[in-house]
């Protein structure tokens, strides 16, 4: 609150010194505009009471009340909007990482609901739900016109019961229903595992938990491998991963910088900026860094991206992120409820804005939509081959010790490995390979 009352500070002093140098003209200007404000304040009075005395049922005077503040924010922005007390008790609950619904984060986009992506491991991922998917109908009730508070609103409900929601999805001739059982969502911020020599950080949202997570599970997968010097890379794996608090987004990009600027944010007034600067410390030791993004990536996704790519830390692949530039305050109102109002946007250490653009990968990868007629060429294509060590009475390769010989078969365990991993997730095998191909050079250079 400290910081609102000091822009409220300045602005004023900005007022008085303006006023004295042209107090006339600007007097009455201001007392034009106030009149114009309690002119319409009166307006929506009438309104109110209207309504209140003559629409055909009865109206809970404090519901409209509620809507009409929801209404006033929802027509700023796609982003700022009205918490009622349930709401904003289930939003303090989520930035903890456990709430009950689908597991889907939505917006809204020209008044459809959009998918900005499905949370890795809950019933709409499971479902099949993709980011970029629009929902048209929950339950067969159309949701266009709906704000996107009332739509989300319409998609929750008591945990082990079935809503079926109507997607319409790029490529896809019809609509279509899919079927999910709402269950509570239980979001483990950080998983790690290692790929070969290659440790995988999929980081799924940025909530209180994810740096933590982050951190120790590095540190977890480096010592199984017996040391840092035993892996080649680290990828972070950002797609579908719609965001989450500002302050972990730093914390995670600062885990690999040394220096230098991670995030700017400009409010409306100067004095409202901030600019957040990396530590030093780097968790990967100056190990090469690939981070995976799609077009389900935001918000603190897109600002960790951006940070690692700016200072080139890091290779970033995949797809153009989703776009979302801008940073919401929430703000604690009266009997509980509170106010998500955008207050600022960020920008990357270079000063560019994503607002609407997204980050764009320094390479490009689609990640390949397999079809039925996909899967049934492979079971064709890949049956086993047959090599000369198959043939009967084949002669023995005598110039390899066994030691060579275990080598040989772990090397041809690792490739076998990673075509495998190729065929399930095209985008996370590129961007191992790149790591490989770095390790390679680096270790053909010393």
């Amino acid at each position: 609150m400290k910081k609102f009352a000091m822009a409220a500070l300045g602005g004023t002093l900005a007022g008085v010194v303006a006023t004295t140098q042209i107090a006339g003209p600007l007097l009455a200007q201001d007392s034009a505009r106030s009149s114009n404000v309690y002119e319409q304040l009166d307006l929506f009075g009438d309104i109110f009471e209207r309504i209140r005395a003559q629409y055909v049922e009865e109206v809970d005077p404090g519901e409209l009340i509620e809507a009409a503040i929801d209404g006033m924010l929802t027509s700023l922005d796609p982003h700022s909007s009205y918490l009622s007390p349930d709401d904003a008790a289930q939003m303090r609950v989520q930035t903890r990482g456990e709430f009950g619904g689908l597991g889907i984060e939505v917006t809204q986009e020209e008044g459809f609901v959009k998918v900005v992506s499905p949370i890795d491991g809950t019933p709409a991922d499971e479902a099949g739900v993709e980011a970029g998917d629009f929902i048209t109908h929950v339950d067969g009730e159309s949701v266009l016109g709906l704000s996107l508070d009332e739509a989300v609103t319409m998609m929750r409900g008591p945990v082990g019961s079935e809503i079926i929601i109507t997607l319409v999805r790029e490529g896809e001739p019809e609509p279509f229903d899919v079927s999910i059982i709402r269950d509570t969502i239980k979001l483990t911020a950080v998983r790690t595992r290692t790929e070969g020599d290659t440790v995988v950080l999929r980081v799924t949202t940025f909530n209180d938990q994810t740096y933590t997570n982050l951190q120790s599970g590095l540190e977890e997968q480096i010592a199984e491998a017996g040391g840092i010097d035993e892996i080649n890379g680290i990828v972070i794996d950002l797609r579908n991963n719609p965001g989450g608090l500002l302050t972990q987004a730093i914390r995670v990009s600062d885990a690999f910088l040394e220096k230098g600027e991670i995030v700017s944010t400009r409010g409306r007034e100067i004095q409202d900026g901030e600019r957040f600067n990396a530590t030093a410390g780097d968790l990967a030791q100056g190990k090469p860094i690939v981070v995976l993004i799609n077009g389900g990536s935001a918000s603190a996704s897109e600002i960790v991206a951006g940070a690692l790519q700016d200072h080139r830390r890091a290779i970033v692949v995949g797809t153009k992120s989703f776009g979302k530039g801008s940073v919401q305050t929430v703000m604690p109102l009266r009997s509980d409820g509170a106010m998500r109002l955008t207050t600022a946007r960020y920008y990357t250490p270079s000063g560019r804005s994503i607002q609407s653009l997204g980050v764009s990968p320094d390479i490009v990868v689609e990640q390949p939509r397999r079809s039925l007629a996909d899967e049934e060429e492979d079971e064709s294509t890949n049956r086993p081959s047959r090599s000369e060590a198959d043939l009967r009475g084949s002669l023995n390769n005598d110039s390899l010790s066994e030691d060579e010989i275990k080598q040989i078969e772990a090397d041809r365990a690792k490739a076998e490995a990673a075509a495998a991993l190729r065929e399930e997730d095209y985008q996370l095998a590129y961007a191992i390979d790149i790591l490989k191909g770095l390790s390679a050079i680096g270790t053909s250079n010393r």
